[in-house]
């Protein structure tokens, strides 16, 4: 069986976004654009 793991950035951002409620706030914590959020 092969495991497909979510890349640790991804689960930051969502983290962050899930944290801040924004994912304008997401990516100015992360410093990153929002789109790199948002995808």
């Amino acid at each position: 069986m092969t495991r497909s793991y979510l890349p640790l950035n991804s689960l930051r951002a969502f983290e962050a976004a899930a944290r801040h409620l924004s994912f304008t706030h997401a990516a100015i914590e992360l410093n990153v654009t929002h789109s790199a959020i948002s995808q």
